[in-house]
């Protein structure tokens, strides 16, 4: 039986995926194969020796220590692109909140619920609308800023919403690169972006490069009067430089899923309470393939979507598999090999791959793998982790 640990409120249609005769599932399940979790925070502590995935539903791992995953061999999930419709739709409510103190005038009517008097409601909407005016976004340019499964869906409803859009990714891949509409035009730096956006939407994930990646300098290089939208991750926006742009007018508006001290309150500002992705269908589609990441990596060891392990798909050849990862160095695999070859085991298919400093195989053997083999695979400096895979 297969032990899954489930931490936060998990949607119904994922854990259904799970057989119940094959796994248990809880929150407070002991010693797990694999986590399956949300947001909250995990610590280096539930790397135990059994624990072989963590699947985050959801884009984001900064709740997850993946580094120390990494060094035990442990790997891990996220879901890219099953949230990215939810977010694109809070991308473009947040554009069109901008463009005009929608905001503003749900305030004002609100505080006429005394008037009784039709005529008199009708003749004080009509006095102060005009505070609230605004501007289409229909023949505005919008700077897309990363284009991944949800930049690039914000890039195309912005085509077809009329606007000029412009983007920049240094680091698009093959899959982003084929689903970006051809009209994009690509910037070469993020500065060229900035000072051409009359709306920028941020999309990138936090990393050590782009912590703070919005701060004074590019700021002060933005169109005046220009809209910075971020849901992406709060770390990537410094918020004392965004108050600082407003002040000085290259920001008109920030509209922000995540609220920060000193800038509530602020009529420049918009935040929403952490709402991109809080949908019922986001839930949903995030548990069903971390659900699904998870069964397939234990009852295959086949890996999609991780963030730290490469990804390796194998069909089955044989009803006997093994899997091992170990450190990136060289002969690992001829190691490996010799040990089987000793124990009379031939090697029907096979696949290896490696990702910075740890590399992934799977073995599709001729009969199952003895203890002693696998004893002797793990005793190998360098290895990390081995298991057996048997199917009926």
């Amino acid at each position: 039986m297969l032990k899954i640990l489930t931490l936060n409120q998990i949607a119904l249609e994922g854990l259904e995926r799970f057989p119940r005769d094959r796994y248990e599932l809880g929150s407070a399940v002991p010693d797990p194969d694999a986590i399956l979790v949300r947001s909250e925070k995990l610590s280096a502590d539930y790397a135990t020796p059994r624990l072989r995935c963590v699947a985050r539903a959801g884009a984001g791992v900064n709740n997850i220590p993946v580094e120390a995953m990494t060094r035990n061999g442990i790997v891990v999930f996220n879901t890219p692109g099953a949230n990215a419709n939810s977010v694109k739709e809070s991308v473009i409510t947040a554009m069109l909140l901008a463009s005009r103190d929608v905001v503003g005038g749900v305030r004002f009517v609100h505080d006429l619920a005394g008037v009784g008097d039709a005529a008199e409601l009708g003749r004080q909407v009509e006095a102060e609308k005009k505070r609230f005016r605004g501007t289409e976004i229909a023949g505005k340019t919008l700077g897309v800023v990363g284009l991944g499964a949800i930049g690039s869906m914000v890039a195309d409803v912005g085509l077809r919403l009329g606007m000029k859009v412009l983007g920049y990714d240094p680091a698009i891949s093959v899959d982003s690169a084929w689903r970006l509409p051809s009209d994009v035009q690509k910037m070469e730096n993020l500065y060229a972006l900035l000072s051409r956006s009359d709306y920028i939407s941020l999309h990138v994930p936090v990393l050590p490069d782009t912590v703070g990646l919005i701060n004074d300098e590019r700021l002060k290089v933005t169109r005046p009067g220009a809209v910075l939208i971020n849901y992406a991750r709060d770390e990537i926006v410094d918020p004392l430089a965004v108050a600082r742009a407003l002040d000085a007018g290259h920001l008109r508006r920030y509209v922000s899923d995540f609220p920060a001290p000193g800038l509530i309150g602020r009529p420049d500002v918009i935040f929403t309470p952490h709402l991109g992705a809080s949908t019922g269908e986001a839930e949903t589609n995030c548990a069903i393939m971390a659900a699904d990441q998870i069964i397939d990596f234990l009852e295959n060891g086949n890996i999609r979507n991780s963030v730290n392990f490469p990804a390796l798909l194998l069909d089955r050849t044989t009803g006997h598999r093994i899997a091992f990862s170990n450190f990136n160095v060289p002969r690992m695999l001829n190691s490996v090999l010799s040990i089987l070859a000793d124990h009379d085991l031939n090697v029907v298919d096979m696949l290896n791959k490696s990702r910075d400093e740890i590399a992934y195989n799977l073995i599709d053997l001729d009969r199952p793998a003895s203890d002693e083999l696998l004893m002797r695979i793990q005793a190998i400096d360098g290895v990390v982790n081995v298991r057996t895979i048997e199917s009926s």
